[in-house]
């Protein structure tokens, strides 16, 4: 996986960068989607890995993707069908993304909880985070029953684990050392 990411790092860069200067990244992330849906597909995928030549491979891929992406996008997949490296797009598409939150100072949280939260409860949650690390904060909110009651927030790289499930298990380790 690490290859793979390091390999479409360049392409999502450049992509990203373009997409900045033309001020359309929201664009750009419905069109690389698109392109990634396309490369998974399961009669595209099998000609990703040289069945084709890298000039035949990349009109049909732009012909597959159709009106559903512009011409630097066709550009962009060119070069990468040139270079053999469209399998890559799933990972160009992901770190495009992350490149987006990065600029826009954004980040998503997954909130996991015994039961469902109020819009007040989320609210506080978003603020919270939002004081903590200094961007905005979407919340993806889950409901798992087993963490017994709290919530587990993660954000990156933090991790919050105030659930009962977590205290019990962390008492259970220091009561066993």
């Amino acid at each position: 996986m690490a290859e793979i990411t390091t390999i479409a790092r360049p392409y999502a860069k450049a992509a990203f960068d373009f997409a900045i200067e033309q001020n359309a990244v929201d664009s750009w992330v419905e069109m690389l989607n698109f392109a990634a849906m396309v490369s998974e597909n399961d009669t595209i995928k099998p000609l990703l890995s040289g069945a084709l030549s890298s000039d035949k491979l990349g009109e049909l891929f732009i012909g597959v993707c159709g009106e559903q992406i512009n011409v630097q996008v066709q550009n962009l997949l060119k070069v990468m069908a040139e270079n053999g490296r469209l399998v890559t797009l799933p990972a160009v598409l992901q770190l495009f993304v992350e490149m987006k939150h990065e600029w826009a100072k954004e980040i998503e949280a997954n909130v996991v909880s015994a039961i469902e939260l109020t819009s007040v409860q989320q609210q506080d949650i978003s603020v919270s985070l939002e004081k903590r690390l200094a961007r905005k904060v979407k919340l993806n909110c889950s409901i798992d029953a087993s963490l017994i009651a709290g919530v587990i927030i993660t954000a990156g790289d933090l991790v919050i684990d105030g659930s009962v499930r977590g205290k019990l298990s962390r008492l259970s380790d220091s009561l066993q050392s």
